[in-house]
């Protein structure tokens, strides 16, 4: 079915604004990051800005499973049957989860059930929104969140381990779209 089909951010908010309002916070932060990005990804705005506001819906106490939110969010989403499998996708793997999947032992889960799309600027897009938005849903840099994530989880926590992991990886995928920014004349 359509991407277009519902209301991403509808749906968002229902599940985490009551229960989860930091949360909520940085999707609708993240989301609005996606929206600066339009001009940049062009046809796929909408898929970017509707997995920006739906990445976290994993984390909504009545969704979790596995307690991978990534994982989580993507079956809900996918069970739903009117949310596009490339938002889905994007979802699963938002901000390098197949690293945190390795470190919960749920690697191959994840690469089997929702495969990493072959897009690369639209999956750094939704890495440097996320990445770039701090839980409040202020505009913040890549390092600047990746220290809050370490002090917030400790270094060895499964996220801390993660995030260490994945650092360079978000800093690079930052840095493609800053320069596919300056490029399409976007300020960022």
């Amino acid at each position: 079915m359509s991407s277009h089909a519902f209301d991403a951010a509808g749906l968002a908010r229902g599940l985490l604004r009551e229960a989860l309002p930091r949360r909520w916070a940085h999707s609708q932060g993240v989301a609005a990051r996606a929206a600066q990005l339009a001009p940049v990804v062009g046809a796929e705005a909408k898929v970017l800005e509707q997995a920006a506001v739906l990445h976290d819906v994993g984390y909504a106490p009545e969704l979790v499973v596995t307690g991978f939110h990534p994982l989580d969010g993507a079956r809900f989403l996918r069970r739903r049957g009117d949310v596009g499998e490339r938002v889905v996708r994007l979802v699963a793997n938002h901000s390098f989860a197949l690293l945190e999947a390795e470190e919960r032992g749920l690697q191959a889960e994840l690469e089997a059930e929702f495969p990493l799309l072959d897009e690369q600027l639209l999956v750094d897009a939704l890495v440097f929104c996320d990445m770039t938005t701090t839980p409040y849903g202020e505009v913040t840099n890549a390092e600047a969140r990746i220290e809050e994530i370490r002090g917030r989880y400790g270094d060895d926590s499964v996220v801390g381990r993660f995030i260490q992991r994945a650092a360079p990886r978000i800093q690079e995928s930052v840095r493609r779209v800053r320069g596919a920014a300056a490029a399409a004349g976007v300020s960022l």
